[in-house]
């Protein structure tokens, strides 16, 4: 009866040494993989900042170029309004 006793316990050690063997090498893999994510979510970031600076500039290229074609507008306007009054006083 001794032995089977020595048996079972042996078997819950090293039971409970390969579970706690287990749980060290799946914390330290989760470890690694939130490492990976926070490194991705931080590429991401910066993309993002990135594509909003693009954004911006793009913006304000768009508005520049609204801003010339409204000069010409008004060019084109004045000089029409000249060449009409030169042709009147012909």
């Amino acid at each position: 009866m001794h032995c089977l006793m020595d048996i079972v316990q042996l078997t819950i050690i090293i039971i409970s040494i390969v579970l706690t063997l287990l749980v060290v090498v799946l914390g330290v893999q989760m470890w690694f993989i939130l490492k990976e994510v926070r490194s991705s979510f931080q590429k991401a970031n910066k993309m993002l900042e990135d594509f909003g600076k693009v954004t911006g500039s793009v913006g304000e290229g768009v508005a520049n170029l609204s801003g010339l074609v409204s000069g010409m507008k008004a060019g084109l306007s004045v000089f029409s309004a000249l060449h009409k009054r030169g042709g009147k006083d012909d």
